[in-house]
């Protein structure tokens, strides 16, 4: 089978491998897609500790090949697995417990795990209802936050970027408001909607030090600011005086424990089979997997219009959709 292997900086290499070896308790899955998390970006531009050659990819969906005999998930059937790596390859073996089953979701759109992220930070939020609320990031992780937070009914919700495509996406999702940071004063127009008091809860989906930087002027004494961006390379610096002052609720929605994630991986499968998420937005390049390396620099440039990459086999590339906006 094929298997695409981070060798150095910038330089994937397709592989032929021997198939995984399927142990008494897995699933041997065809991978149909695998998303390119922000999480690996390091790791392709050279930023990462980690040695090289790794063999990376996490956010797999794809159809069962082959089970033990009386298996939850017997052949032919639709699964998201969460998998520790190699998951831009042809097939996956994993356990049954890290496979959730996608029903009749479409299989290229069904990535449970990240959608779990999701899930999970905002219960860890608690964003009760009439909260006012903000996310600073619009991209993929941020339109899952906000699709998220108004299944839970907050009075407002803003939504905060510097890319005037996805703050559209935004706006065609539900916010309450869109500010373009580059355009006028994010801080004010919260203001404005709180009668002056700030946001009940802040998410901060960016993953860089202008993220943190804005929540400062965004949330209300108290409130509570939770970190969903994953925040890589340099230290990052916060205005630690002030963030104590204010006495914010600091929330880290970063989860390693497996339960977690699974546990998460299961109200987002719930949430997508009764199409209370829309994914389809936000899968909007797809690249077959000897263009992997287009699908990492896509996801790092951002060109007008995309959301989230992802990488795909054989039987789910077709030549109109392969690399270009879904």
């Amino acid at each position: 089978m094929r298997l695409a292997e981070l060798v150095a900086p910038y330089d994937f290499r397709v592989l032929d491998v021997d198939p995984p070896v399927r142990a008494p308790g897995e699933v041997l899955v065809d991978v149909e897609a695998c998303g390119v998390c922000a999480s690996e970006l390091d790791s392709w531009e050279g930023r990462s500790d980690a040695e090289l050659p790794r063999r990376i990819g996490h956010e797999v969906s794809g159809v069962v090949a082959e089970a033990d005999e009386g298996s939850r998930f017997p052949p032919g059937t639709p699964v998201a697995v969460w998998t520790l790596g190699s998951g831009y390859a042809e097939q996956v073996s994993a356990p049954e417990d890290a496979c959730r089953a996608l029903g009749d979701f479409p299989v290229g759109l069904g990535l449970l795990e990240p959608v779990a992220c999701a899930v999970n930070a905002v219960e860890l939020a608690d964003v009760r209802l009439a909260d006012d609320v903000v996310v600073v990031g619009a991209g993929f992780m941020g339109s899952l936050v906000q699709q998220l937070v108004a299944l839970r009914g907050p009075r407002s919700l803003v939504v905060v970027d510097r890319r005037p495509d996805v703050l559209a996406l935004a706006a065609q999702l539900g916010a309450t408001r869109t500010v373009d940071s580059r355009q006028e004063s994010a801080a004010a127009v919260v203001a404005a909607l709180t009668d002056g008091r700030g946001a009940d809860v802040t998410f901060e989906v960016t993953g860089v030090q202008g993220g943190l930087d804005a929540v400062t002027d965004l949330t209300r004494m108290s409130g509570k600011v939770v970190l969903v961006g994953f925040h890589q390379g340099a230290p990052r610096t916060l205005a630690l005086g002030h963030w104590n002052w204010m006495g914010y609720d600091l929330r880290n929605a970063h989860f390693r424990e497996p339960a977690t994630i699974m546990r998460g991986m299961d109200v987002a499968g719930r949430l997508l089979a009764g199409r209370r998420l829309d994914l389809a937005p936000l899968v909007t390049h797809r690249f077959p997997l000897e263009r992997i390396g287009e699908a990492f620099a896509t996801a790092v440039h951002k060109p007008e219009g995309f959301v989230k990459a992802v990488v795909t086999m054989p039987r789910a590339t077709s030549p109109s959709s392969a690399g270009a906006p879904g």
